[in-house]
């Protein structure tokens, strides 16, 4: 009987164990023959509650995007348009400052091939992917498609009305395409070597969230073009045209509105416009595009430099001219052309801020440019319909002056502080280090203290009526810019920032990660580092690899903290910065612990010499990311992170009740620490 319980509990714990290996995602595949050449190969994932599983598509800069990577592809076989996928969320993420693009419940993707070579029988496909809750484990599966013969009568297996989960949820799985299969099996899944070929992206609409900013955003930009010198003087001007030229009060109302729904259709076509020709998934992957981005910061210092009063950006006069002679005829027609020589005659003005909106709403993708120019329209055009119901508002406006171009030079400001933003996207991506978080501040602080300076009538610039004292309004307006100045400024130092911190590149982009002066505040080992440290979040030295960590924790004695983390990992930031920042946490992480921080989604290659098959998985071992993760997961029997544990200098667990900790409060592991340490100790 002793011996019937030892084995009933010895199993009992490695089914336990085996638990913490998760795999939130349940693949199947199908290939489906589309012509004599070609097929079409489904990927179909049934995803568990509350888990994220981020697209190809997701941005640079955030979690890890999917990655489809074809074997053997040169000679046999070509991709044919773009890779699909099914519907997709997008949600900002605070933490990296990126709109993440991500499936929940469920996914699909879909890549179309052309066989080149009529002898190759099978097409071996691996995917890698992120897929995050409160944890977020990086995966690799790899499948093998047949291609059927020509003998092979290929089915349509019925995909059951819905899928229970792990949870006890059910998916409904009426909106999954049917899975073609053939009846000799032709799909199958089993391990095969990777060959690194990406698929071409295809990049999914912005979500319901952000169309609705960028119309607000938009919305109050044409506001602001409103009080600009080339728009606000319109306003009586026409007003008065449909009141006294039109026979009744009520043709001049009809009139006046039929003039705003022009105005309004003329900015949404231009939207189409810029949709149809961009595609509207095609704007999304520009707009992550380094070149790109690179365009967008050259157009919006141009945009700038002309609100500044640099130069004017105007259409040629003979289109105005052949319009306003078209707007003499009078009918709806006659004043569909009105509108149009507004948006022609009042192009230097509202141009620069049509272009803004355009770029920004390229960055999202799908219809934003159409929503963008709705809105703009929409507030653009109100003041003229509003003003003809009710011309007795008129007398409230306020006289033209130099008050309009004082709004165009704010104006600029603010694209030119904005355009840095595009040209920091790029060089993020190209790591250059050229734009790093100070140097941005500073930037931004220069602008928005020209500015301040500006508005308290210290500085002139060329179309510029002359000041001799300033109003209530621009003075307070002054000092909020004034204010937000200040207010950057300690960000040189390691200052957060909150409120601006989608902007300006995130605290570890910088000279020193922790301000200009943070090295000052280094309270371990001098100011010299060991061999192979650097320091990490919140000045702590840490190692990025195990046995350099191991030997200097030998010379120190100290316990070793191993950190299981990933540069995508959207937890492993949160608790970095939440718990660790602690003042009961930090001290310990910085004095009573050798940190080592083990990247499983470290993309370097490691040597030949050290690459393996591993011994748990049976996966190749190819990166420095594969390596930790084969050592996380056949040291600790699981693939999540974040995870910390704490050994001594021989590797055994110091936390015998709970040997690992991820994502938890600051009592918990705070606890968890002191335990661990004390044992350390004894």
């Amino acid at each position: 009987m002793k011996k019937l319980l030892f084995i009933l509990l010895a199993f009992l714990s490695i089914v336990k164990v085996n638990a913490q290996i998760l795999d939130p995602a349940k693949w199947t595949t199908a290939i489906e023959k589309k012509s004599e050449t070609n097929y079409v190969l489904t990927f179909n994932a049934v995803i568990e509650k509350d888990w994220h599983l981020y697209s190809q598509f997701t941005p640079d800069g955030g979690p890890l995007p999917l990655e489809i990577i074809f074997k053997d592809q040169k000679g046999n076989y070509e991709l044919v348009g773009k890779a699909k996928e099914s519907k997709t969320t997008t949600a900002f993420n605070d933490i990296f400052g990126v709109n993440e693009i991500f499936f929940h419940d469920k996914a699909q993707i879909q890549q179309e091939i052309s066989i080149v070579n009529p002898k190759i029988t099978t097409i071996k496909v691996d995917l890698n992917y992120q897929i995050c809750k409160e944890v977020c484990i990086n995966l690799e599966k790899k499948f093998t498609f047949k291609i059927p013969t020509a003998a092979t009568n290929a089915t349509v297996d019925v995909i059951p009305a819905a899928v229970t989960k792990q949870d006890g949820t059910k998916i409904d799985t009426a909106t999954i395409a049917p899975i073609v299969t053939s009846q000799d099996s032709s799909v199958i899944s089993k391990d095969t070597p990777i060959v690194e070929t990406k698929a071409v992206e295809q990049p999914k609409p912005a979500s319901e969230r952000g169309l609705w900013s960028i119309f607000f955003i938009a919305f109050f930009s044409g506001f602001a073009a409103l009080l600009t010198p080339c728009v606000f003087p319109m306003i009586p001007m026409t007003v008065s045209f449909f009141t006294k030229q039109s026979k009744t009060k009520a043709a001049g109302i009809r009139n006046a509105i039929i003039y705003g729904i022009s105005i309004i259709l003329i900015y949404v076509l231009l939207g189409f416009v810029v949709t149809a020709v961009f595609g509207a998934d095609a704007l999304n992957a520009l707009s992550t595009n380094v070149y790109f981005n690179i365009i967008f910061f050259i157009l919006l210092v141009v945009f700038a430099a002309s609100f500044l009063g640099a130069f004017e950006i105007m259409l040629p006069n003979s289109w105005a001219n052949k319009v306003d002679s078209q707007a003499d005829r009078g009918g709806i027609v006659g004043i569909l052309f009105m509108a149009l020589a507004l948006a022609i005659v009042s192009f230097s003005c509202t141009g620069p801020i049509v272009g803004t909106l355009l770029v920004d709403a390229a960055s999202k993708g799908g219809i934003a440019p159409i929503v963008g120019m709705l809105g703009f329209s929409l507030a653009l055009a109100l003041p003229f319909m509003l003003f003809a119901m009710f011309p007795g508002w008129l007398n409230s406006l306020p006289k033209s002056g130099g008050w309009l171009n004082t709004v165009k030079v704010v104006l600029g400001f603010l694209e030119l502080a904005l355009a840095f933003k595009f040209l920091s996207n790029a060089d993020l991506v190209l790591q250059l280090h050229l734009l790093e978080r100070e140097v941005f501040l500073a930037i931004w602080i220069a602008i928005f203290g020209t500015l301040a300076f500006y508005l308290f009538g210290k500085i002139s610039l060329p179309h510029d009526s002359p000041l001799n004292h300033i109003s209530v309004g621009r003075l307070s307006l002054g000092l909020l810019v004034l204010s937000f100045t200040i207010y950057l400024i300690p960000g040189l130092w390691g200052a957060p920032l909150k409120l601006i911190s989608a902007f300006p590149p995130p605290m570890e982009y910088s000279e020193s990660p922790y301000g200009v002066n943070g090295s000052s505040a280094v309270n371990t080992t001098a100011t010299v580092l060991p061999a192979g440290a650097k320091f990490g979040p919140h000045q702590i030295v840490v190692f990025d690899d195990y046995d350099k960590g191991l030997a200097y924790a030998k010379t120190v004695n100290k316990p070793i903290m191993l950190d299981f983390t990933g540069f995508a990992c959207v937890n492993c930031r949160k608790m970095e910065n939440n718990v660790w920042s602690n003042e009961k946490i930090l001290p310990i992480l910085k004095n009573e612990v050798v940190l080592i921080s083990l990247y499983v989604d470290d993309k370097r290659e490691l040597p030949k010499s050290e690459q393996f098959i591993s011994k748990t998985t049976g996966s190749e071992i190819e990166t420095i990311g594969d390596k930790w993760t084969d050592f996380m997961i056949s040291k600790y029997n699981t693939n999540t992170q974040p995870l910390y544990v704490l050994t001594d200098l021989q590797g055994n667990n110091l936390n015998i009740k709970q040997p690992t900790i991820s994502y938890v409060g600051v009592a918990e592991y705070e606890g968890w620490l002191k335990a661990g340490i004390s044992n350390f100790k004894k």
